[in-house]
C-alpha cells in the first residue's frame, strides 16, 4: 500500500519535471558539422524549452588549425521577433574554411547551458 503523503505527492513530481529540464539543442541551422556549399544567411539554434533571450548568446569564429580559440569571435546580433525556443541571427558573409558556432543561454529553470556547431563552407557546388 502506498502511503498517503506518497499518492498525494507523486502528481506534483511528475508535473515538476518537465519545468526543470535544462534547454538542450534539438536542431540547428547550419546543421552540427555540416559542409555547405555556400554559407547560410542565418543562424538558427532551436531548444526544447524556453530560453531568456536577453541574457542568451549566439557568437561565430572561424576555425584554424583544429583550434577554436575564442579571440576571433564575434558576437551576433539576435533578431527580434523570435520565439523564446530558439537563437536567430543573420550571418555575415563567410569565407570558404571551417566555423564553429558557439550558443550560450539561461533556461527558465535558471541554468546556463552553451555547446558549439561546428561547420563547413566549402565554396564548392555539389555534382549534379
Amino acid at each position: 500500500m502506498i502511503p498517503r503523503r506518497l499518492a498525494l505527492a507523486a502528481p506534483a513530481l511528475l508535473l515538476a519535471g518537465p519545468v526543470r529540464a535544462h534547454a538542450l539543442v534539438t536542431g540547428s541551422v547550419p546543421a552540427a558539422n555540416a559542409r555547405l556549399a555556400a554559407a547560410p544567411s542565418e543562424a538558427r539554434v532551436r531548444f526544447n524549452s524556453r530560453v531568456d533571450l536577453a541574457r542568451s548568446q549566439l557568437l561565430l569564429a572561424p576555425v584554424r588549425d583544429g583550434a577554436g580559440g575564442t579571440a576571433d569571435e564575434r558576437a551576433l546580433d539576435l533578431l527580434p521577433g523570435t520565439p523564446d525556443t530558439e537563437l536567430r541571427a543573420a550571418l555575415p558573409p563567410l569565407a570558404p574554411g571551417r566555423w564553429r558556432l558557439r550558443w550560450q543561454v539561461l533556461a527558465l529553470d535558471g541554468h546556463i547551458t552553451r555547446g558549439d556547431i561546428p561547420f563547413a563552407v566549402t565554396g564548392q557546388r555539389a555534382p549534379g
